[in-house]
């Protein structure tokens, strides 16, 4: 049983050696335990400070990608080297290495395929009142979109199996943590949840530039993923509200009409009409949808089979 560690790194060579360093050198039921850093294209030597200090696998962009295509290159990396539980931690020595154990537990007794590290946000010192909140707030909606139970939806700390390695496809260019619960959700893979303690980090983050940036990002990462797994739900409801809204202001015209109070209310005819074509576009856009998600899903199976071919042949070269 291999377990492959990935640190995404973007300028982590002062914080590296103390994260190299804290990481679980043995845990029982895993026989072999290597550390893959994946160099965003850092400027301060972060490769170099990982290769003194014992990784064992460095990929290094030169060009930074963002977090969301380094996290996804370090599971095909990971993959390709025969790791059979990968475990994604950040380089900024938030969390502990000693949770690590606890965090493969459910993959090595097979009751998970995924395993979330929840941080106790409300107890996080340097997340501010408002970042609490919107921490929330967004693992709610995540939650109300997935049908999962997982509080802390933006944790990096997460231990993945093969099978469910293989199964992600991350498509944003932003943040991987919303998009793969949403995946992992529609997919039927096993997720399970431990609670975790965090160290303090003084710098700021370098995935949020700002909170309104951040916002905006994940609300259009959370939609895309959405209509991406579930686009007739999605274009259903907005049909059906625009039809019912149509239908109710025509409503009111023909209560006016049969009245004779309809002089002057000829825009709410217009605006009904409006409406119901809105509501039926959407309708159709959603049939549409759906068939473009069926054949995304007969390629995604394509690919699966793709990526096992190639990692079989790898292995037995």
């Amino acid at each position: 049983m291999k377990l492959i560690i990935q640190i995404p790194c973007l300028n982590e060579a002062d914080s590296l050696p103390k994260t190299l360093l804290d990481l679980p050198k043995q845990i029982e039921g895993v026989d072999t335990i290597e550390i893959l850093i994946i160099d965003d294209g850092s400027t301060d030597g972060t490769s170099e400070v990982a290769r003194q200090n014992g990784a064992d696998h460095i990929i290094r962009f030169t060009k930074k990608k963002g977090l969301a295509k380094v996290f996804h290159a370090g599971l095909d990396a990971s993959l390709e080297r025969g790791a059979d539980i990968i475990v994604n931690t950040d380089a900024d020595g938030q969390y502990k290495g000693e949770d690590i154990p606890r965090l493969v537990k459910p993959i090595l007794e097979r009751k998970a395929d995924i395993v979330i590290g929840n941080r106790d946000i409300e107890n996080i010192e340097q997340f501010s009142w408002i970042k609490k909140r919107l921490q929330k707030i967004g693992s709610f909606v995540v939650r109300q979109l997935s049908g999962s139970v997982i509080p802390d939806a933006t944790t990096g700390f997460r231990a993945y199996n093969r099978e469910a390695a293989l199964r992600l496809n991350i498509i944003s260019d932003y943040t991987y943590t919303l998009e793969s619960i949403i995946q992992c959700e529609n997919k039927e893979l096993a997720i399970e949840n431990i609670t975790i303690t965090t160290n303090r980090v003084e710098r700021k983050s370098r995935l949020v530039s700002s909170i309104y940036v951040y916002i905006k990002r994940s609300m259009i990462t959370i939609i895309r993923i959405y209509s991406m797994f579930n686009p007739l739900r999605l274009f259903s409801n907005l049909g059906t509200i625009s039809l019912c809204l149509g239908i109710l202001i025509g409503c009111r015209f023909l209560y006016s009409y049969l009245m004779g109070n309809a002089a002057g209310k000829i825009q709410s005819l217009i605006l009904a009409a409006i409406f119901i074509i809105t509501g039926f576009q959407f309708l159709i856009l959603g049939l549409v949808a759906d068939l473009i998600s069926a054949n995304r899903r007969l390629i995604e199976d394509t690919l699966l089979r793709i990526k096992k071919i190639e990692i079989n042949i790898k292995k037995n070269n």
